[in-house]
């Protein structure tokens, strides 16, 4: 979802240092891309703050508001904003004209699936979940996007698991298993159940948009995602009686306040933030938020809702946030992906295959809006464009679809 950058200023978003040809403009060089460097420490630190956030802004949300309703009019809202934006940037930016069509009806089938999975599935299961669980809690739950990630790229894209990808998911099992036994001691383990079938759904979604044909452009097929998820989400509110349950006059403003954190900064901002982040800084570096935001939706409980956070759940999460540490860690060696076209994201491993990037030990796993906290799609990695080309690289909510992904459901 964050991509073309350039053309989605929301924070003051340079576009890549080109080198300079005059010799006296070596200075001037040099000044841009200090400046590009913080800017993109910046980025990441919206990216560490936002998405870490938005489960706490999820939790305020369903407080007053069904959880279906309020998922759903955050998509569709976010998804009209946007797709007329990713449109005109995608028919206007330079490329093969394939990649330059306005999407026609396989890449909106392809956009619709992942957007159920991503959103519906995994965005709103969350959501669901976080009516009855802390936001800390389901943050970490959601955290297990990138083992899930590796359970099905072995039956769907056949990679193999490797001893560290199996270590990984060995520890993260574990703390699932201890932060499964503290739910059953509190007696909410429907909603520990619900949030791991997200986290699942999501995980599962992510490594099916490798197979089909979504638009090549990340915040395009964000876009669909997000109306698809968006739209799926409030039809199923509306057959539960989601619409005749909500008293429109007892919803307090912070319920309001949330939904508008999750449109605006909860899934623009941050994907945009994302996407500048990855195109300045190593690859390695940017995916440090799959384990530093599940950390700050944990403090954020803490400190705004007084949330409790027991000392079995602080092992579990360890555990998970370990587990995420030892599935994503590669070679340091790398320093920054290539410079990219105007209206392009690089490619990153953890999104699509990236040719100059160290490869990983097992599937190229994400985040969770990220996890389905994230925005708009944890990001999950691209398959094939609508044209059969390959997608350019994207982050995956996502929250973000955003693609490709990175990893997780939305975050919230």
């Amino acid at each position: 979802m964050a991509v073309i950058y350039p053309k989605l200023s929301i924070l003051p978003l340079a576009v890549l240092a080109r080198p300079v040809e005059d010799g006296n403009m070596t200075n001037n060089g040099t000044a841009s891309d200090t400046r590009n460097r913080v800017l993109s420490w910046v980025a990441l630190g919206v990216v560490y703050l936002v998405w870490g956030s938005t489960y706490l802004a999820i939790r305020v949300g369903v407080g007053h508001l069904p959880p279906l309703l309020f998922a759903g009019t955050r998509y569709v809202i976010a998804g009209a904003l946007l797709y007329p934006i990713a449109l005109r940037a995608t028919t206007s930016s330079r490329g093969p004209a394939q990649d330059r069509a306005k999407p026609g009806a396989r890449a909106w089938f392809a956009g619709a699936v992942i957007g159920i999975l991503l959103l519906f599935a995994g965005n709103g299961g969350l959501t669901f979940g976080e009516t009855t669980l802390p936001s800390g809690f389901a943050a970490v739950l959601v955290a297990t996007v990138p083992l899930w990630m590796i359970v099905f790229a072995w039956p769907l894209q056949h990679q193999r698991v490797t001893f560290r990808s199996a270590g990984g998911l060995a520890v993260g099992l574990g703390g699932v298993a201890v932060l499964v036994g503290d739910g059953t001691a509190s007696g909410s383990i429907p909603g520990v159940i619900i949030v791991l079938g997200a986290a699942a759904a999501w995980g599962f979604g992510s490594v099916l948009s490798h197979r089909l044909a979504v638009p090549s452009h990340a915040m395009l097929a964000a876009a669909i995602e997000m109306l698809a998820g968006g739209v799926v989400l409030l039809a199923v509110g509306a057959i539960s009686g989601e619409f005749s349950r909500i008293q429109w006059s007892s919803v307090p403003a912070t319920s309001w306040i949330a939904l508008a954190y999750l449109i605006g900064p909860g899934s623009i901002l941050a994907f945009t933030a994302y996407g500048y982040a990855l195109s300045h800084l190593p690859v390695t570096t940017v995916s440090t938020y799959a384990y530093v935001n599940p950390v700050v939706a944990v403090l954020a409980g803490i400190v705004f809702l007084g949330e409790q956070f027991t000392w079995r759940e602080g092992l579990g999460a360890a555990l998970v946030v370990a587990s995420v540490i030892i599935t994503l860690h590669r070679s340091h060696s790398t320093s920054r992906p290539a410079l990219v076209r105007d209206g392009e994201i690089p490619e990153a491993e953890m999104l699509p295959e990236h040719a100059q990037a160290p490869a990983m030990d097992a599937v190229q796993a994400p985040a969770m809006d990220p996890a389905p906290g994230h925005p708009c799609m944890a990001m999950s990695s691209a398959g094939p464009s609508a044209s059969g080309a390959p997608r350019a690289g994207v982050p995956a909510m996502v929250p973000g679809s955003a693609r490709r992904r990175a990893a997780g459901p939305s975050s919230g």
